[in-house]
């Protein structure tokens, strides 16, 4: 595996942030794409197209019904360090549309959280230093000193629960099927994105 010099990274990162959205942006971006029947990226099809509108329709729904308990919202608020939440997605992603608007509340309760969106396919020298097991898996969540660009965390492309899922499935049958995809986001409607919320907390709040 290359090793890359912290200066270099720090230096892909910068780049990276110029290219970001709001969380808000993207969600104004992905319903004019479902319009236009389009994905983000280059290559289009028509299953990226179905999976596009079907992640927004799944947006749409968390934005309005995430919860977040009294007790984790304490946590969120009591954090006193100005960091940069920066998310690496694609329209198309299941994963990303069932945690994004997690990760977007739960930086709406804290003005040291900026939470900015980039798209993965268009910053993949930002991608390679994220990867998952070699792959380009997301999202990927990535927290960032906002003074230094320092990475101090990162998380995804999935919650544990839903990980632990796909790598049973992937152990047992080798690859995941179309059915299993769709009992994945079963597990995802009636988690409603605790499991996400639990892992973001423990990984870069309560260390």
């Amino acid at each position: 595996m290359e090793v890359i010099e912290k200066d270099k990274i720090t230096a892909i990162i910068k780049e990276s942030l110029l290219h970001t959205t709001s969380y808000d942006d993207y969600r104004t971006m992905v319903a004019k794409l479902v319009s236009e029947k389009k994905a983000t990226g280059i290559v289009q099809t028509e299953a990226l197209t179905n999976y596009t509108m079907l992640n927004d329709k799944r947006m749409k729904r968390l934005d309005k019904t995430i919860k977040i308990d009294a007790e984790s919202v304490a946590k969120i608020q009591a954090f006193d360090k100005k960091v940069t939440w920066l998310v690496l997605t694609e329209s198309w992603c299941g994963d990303a549309a069932q945690t994004m608007p997690v990760m977007n509340k739960i930086a709406n309760l804290n003005d040291n959280i900026d939470f900015k969106v980039v798209l993965r396919d268009e910053n993949i020298q930002l991608m390679n230093l994220f990867l998952t097991n070699g792959a380009m898996s997301i999202p990927k969540l990535v927290m960032l000193d906002s003074e230094t660009n320092e990475v101090l965390a990162d998380w995804g492309p999935r919650p544990s629960e839903a990980t632990k899922l796909v790598e049973d499935f992937k152990n047992t049958h080798g690859v995941l099927t179309p059915e299993f995809k769709q009992d994945l986001q079963m597990w995802y409607t009636k988690d409603k994105g605790q499991n996400t919320l639990n892992d973001i907390l423990t990984r870069f709040f309560l260390k």
